[in-house]
């Protein structure tokens, strides 16, 4: 018998996003992986539990030193997992979230799975701004996960029909779900900070540069 062809699920006007948040919530819930569009590239999430996390790592054959973030939209979501904003942290949130910034908060403690804790100890965490996908989270009631969507050594996808075709046997099966918003222009990936020393640190620079984040943060490190 002749398997189906793996299928997207449309992911891309306001109406199409709201069809899909029930059975994307279910297969979270469920202990699924999604792909997903983001502002910068598609991406692989879950939700924060252990079994979900090793999950993707396994999908992804992430080495055990490189984390995933975890995407929110709203403060709260930070205090239910206890990780703490900085002072630092806060202003410089305040004025990027949600973008293209990605802080690296200290705490969660025995409420985040050690996988996602960074060789700096903290968590990376992201508002994003995309629309579609700030809409699911808020419905979720809780951050997911997110990585890109691409094994070690290929680039990230940056369409759902990419997804579709380098991972169709695990969409068939239905271990992964794909939400397809069409497809995504390059971009700079968004910039990463560690805000878990006593001073701001970029690690990573991207979409917003040092000199804009130093009006927020002047005691910033980094990145010129």
């Amino acid at each position: 018998m002749t398997r189906p062809e793996p299928k997207a699920v449309p992911f891309w006007s306001p109406v199409e996003v709201e069809a899909s948040i029930a059975g994307t919530i279910a297969h979270l819930q469920a202990g699924g992986v999604l792909a997903y569009p983001t502002e910068t590239v598609y991406g692989f999430g879950t939700a924060v539990d252990y079994d979900s996390v090793e999950r993707l790592v396994k999908l992804k054959r992430r080495p055990g030193a490189k984390p995933f973030l975890l995407l929110i939209s709203a403060s709260e979501m930070l205090t239910r997992l206890g990780l703490h904003l900085t002072s630092s942290a806060a202003r410089i949130a305040a004025r990027h979230w949600p973008g293209p910034v990605t802080l690296v908060l200290p705490g969660g403690e025995r409420r985040v799975p050690d996988r996602l804790r960074g060789p700096e100890g903290g968590i990376a965490v992201r508002w994003t701004p995309h629309v579609g996908i700030t809409r699911l989270i808020q419905a979720y009631g809780d951050p997911i996960t997110s990585t890109s969507a691409n094994l070690p050594g290929v680039p990230p996808a940056m369409s759902a029909t990419e997804i579709l075709q380098q991972w169709s046997d695990a969409v068939t099966r239905g271990r992964i779900r794909v939400l397809d918003g069409g497809r995504l222009q390059p971009s700079n990936p968004s910039t990463v900070i560690d805000c878990t020393g006593p001073r701001p640190r970029v690690i990573r620079p991207g979409a917003v540069p040092a000199a804009t984040l130093r009006e927020s943060a002047p005691d910033l490190i980094g990145d010129v």
